[in-house]
Order: C-alpha cells, then structure tokens, then sequence
C-alpha cells in the first residue's frame, strides 16, 4: 500500500510497517494532540523498535513514496 493509502488508518488509531524494513522496527503510530506541562502538544509520530522502545518518527521522501506500506495488529 501507499503512504497516502495508509493515512486514514493512521488517522483512526492504527498501527503502520513498512515490509521494505528488515530491522527490528515494530510499527508507527499517530499520538493525537495533548498537553505537557500545561503546553500543546501538536500531533507527531512514534515508531516503537524492539527491545528500544518508542522513539519520533518523520517519514523520510523514500517512505512516502514507498509503495509497500501495511496494516499491523
């Protein structure tokens, strides 16, 4: 699937892989807006890696045009 294709599943709450990835990359997943400390929190990604736990996550150019993009559980 694509980027774009995967979005609205991002949107919803689901979680994201790309199969190109041979690493220990789990999923990503959207975190919505919140607040810290009081502040706004604007919306972000986080990808969890094994054994690391979560971490940001911005898509680089060759993850969105990556067409192999899927749903996990």
């Amino acid at each position: 699937m694509t980027f774009e294709a995967i979005l609205p599943s991002l949107k919803a709450g689901g979680k994201v892989i790309r199969t190109g990835w041979s690493g220990s990359e789990q999923y990503v997943k959207l975190i919505g807006e919140s607040t810290y400390e009081g502040e706004t929190l604007n919306p972000y990604m986080l990808i969890n890696v094994e054994g690391e736990g979560y971490t940001m996550f911005t898509p680089a150019v060759c993850d969105i045009l990556a067409d192999d993009w899927e749903m996990v559980d």
